[in-house]
């Protein structure tokens, strides 16, 4: 029998607009590696969504006990952020709070996208939107720098992504919020010497590597 469903709850304003905006998107994107959304409801001021039980656990947890990934687990993984990314895009989303803990697997080891509370809609081709969010280490400039972004962020945080999946690290960190902010707009990446030449020529092909 599949895995009971879990329950996320928001209590105050703030964790119940992002829900609510989360379970908006939720209802209305329906992809193989996008968490389901059983059903919501709402009582007594507190917002509840009730999702599928991923049983795989975050992709960050094993990243942690793995360290790095071996290059056909990283390129398994990415393919079906890839594809989930894209699917999203297609609807006008931008997910923009791509990171190792916001992936999670299910029992058969497929991933899943989860908390969609940070995403933007209706950005379409040519739009463009202003809002400071998301985590540091894969945030992209143009969010840093709030010039406007669109889609695209998406893709800059799947090549930190990426890096972090074959290195053990995103691209670009420091002692604090400032230097990494810092390094993300003006340092240049070094790759390590052990990747291999598929590795190298992939990752030398996404934007943390193309400024």
């Amino acid at each position: 029998s599949p895995p009971p469903p879990q329950a996320k709850i928001a209590c105050n304003a703030k964790d119940t607009a992002h829900t609510r905006a989360e379970r908006n998107i939720l209802e209305a994107v329906k992809h193989p590696f996008i968490v389901d959304l059983i059903y919501a409801f709402q009582t007594g001021g507190k917002l509840y969504l009730i999702l599928e039980c991923l049983s795989g656990g975050e992709l960050f947890m094993q990243l942690e006990r793995e360290g790095i990934f071996l290059e056909d687990t990283a390129c398994f993984y990415l393919s079906e952020i890839t594809l989930a990314l894209g699917h999203l895009h297609s609807h006008g989303i931008i997910y923009r709070d791509l990171k190792p803990e916001n992936i999670m697997l299910n029992s058969q080891g497929h991933i899943k996208l989860t908390d969609f509370g940070l995403c933007k809609e209706s950005i379409h081709d040519g739009a463009v939107t202003h809002t400071f969010c998301g985590t540091i280490e894969y945030m992209a400039p143009e969010i840093l720098v709030r010039s406007g972004h669109n889609r695209a962020v998406d893709w800059w945080s799947l090549g930190a992504l990426m890096y972090d999946m074959l290195t053990g690290s995103p691209p670009f960190t420091a002692e604090n919020r400032k230097k990494t902010i810092d390094k993300i707009l003006k340092g240049k990446l070094v790759l390590p010497p052990y990747l291999t030449p598929d590795a190298r020529d992939l990752l030398k092909k996404v934007p943390p590597c193309q400024k």
